[in-house]
């Protein structure tokens, strides 16, 4: 796991949920970037239409956990970003290699990506 480096690629974490349904921790390895202290990532169940199971555990309940380089856990506040600072971070997102053409993948789908923010809480 690892932050996002200054070439403009995304970094990978874990995003340590509790299932909505069974209660039991459920992990996930995601990409992301840096926001000031917000960690960003997309909620994408790879190419398919649906929502992906985290982040609909996240729905559920927002406190989780992520854990980056390391194994540096750091508990988190999950929360769907809304207007200018969803377009913000969209773009941000965009300008790093690897997810690729946002903009033409989002509009083959018929539902909006969620742009998500985790924000680091008290544990």
């Amino acid at each position: 796991m690892g932050h996002p480096v200054p070439d403009g690629q995304f970094g990978y974490l874990r995003l340590k949920t509790l299932g909505r349904r069974s209660g039991r921790e459920r992990v996930a390895i995601l990409g992301y970037v840096e926001d000031g202290e917000n960690l960003v990532t997309l909620a994408m169940n790879g190419w398919a239409e649906a929502d992906p199971a985290w982040w609909r555990n996240l729905l559920a309940k927002p406190d989780a956990a992520v854990e980056l380089k390391g194994g540096t856990l750091r508990p988190v506040h999950a929360r769907e970003a809304m207007g200018d600072e969803r377009e913000r971070l969209w773009a941000l997102i965009g300008g790093h290699t690897g997810y690729g053409d946002l903009d033409a993948f989002a509009g083959s789908r018929t539902l909006r990506i969620p742009v998500v923010v985790l924000e680091p809480r008290v544990a």
